[in-house]
């Protein structure tokens, strides 16, 4: 059963915080600003982004036989694919990319390439 302190037999003192007087503000309620990317970026295009990076990721360990860690250093990146003009140069950039793969690479890249059509580039926007 728990005893009952009262301030005058707590073992501890205790603090009690009281508004100045005179001040009759209300306390203000926080603001709750949505994230600069998400400002700067369409929150469905980061999304698709995000699925896409991970999905390459999964592909990238199944195409490599190894964990995440052990994939050698390759970065595809998605916005230099999407500057290129034809599927047929994005293939055979990410083909270069892949050179050092013993598994085919065929599906993965015609994959990738389907996945990547209609994504938009993610450039940083001019400031206004």
């Amino acid at each position: 059963m728990a005893a009952v302190t009262s301030p005058e037999t707590s073992p501890q003192p205790r603090v009690y915080f009281q508004t100045p007087t005179g001040t009759t503000e209300e306390p203000e309620t926080p603001v709750r600003k949505q994230g600069r990317v998400t400002v700067k970026y369409d929150r469905k295009e980061l999304r698709k982004r995000l699925n896409l990076e991970e999905w390459i990721i999964d592909q990238l360990t199944d195409l490599y036989d190894c964990e995440e860690e052990a994939i050698p250093e390759l970065e595809i990146d998605v916005d230099e694919l999407l500057d290129m003009p034809s599927d047929v140069e994005r293939g055979a950039r990410v083909k270069d990319l892949l050179v050092d793969c013993f598994k085919p690479t065929e599906d993965f890249i015609s994959e990738l390439l389907d996945k990547i059509r209609g994504m938009q580039k993610l450039s940083t926007p001019q400031k206004k």
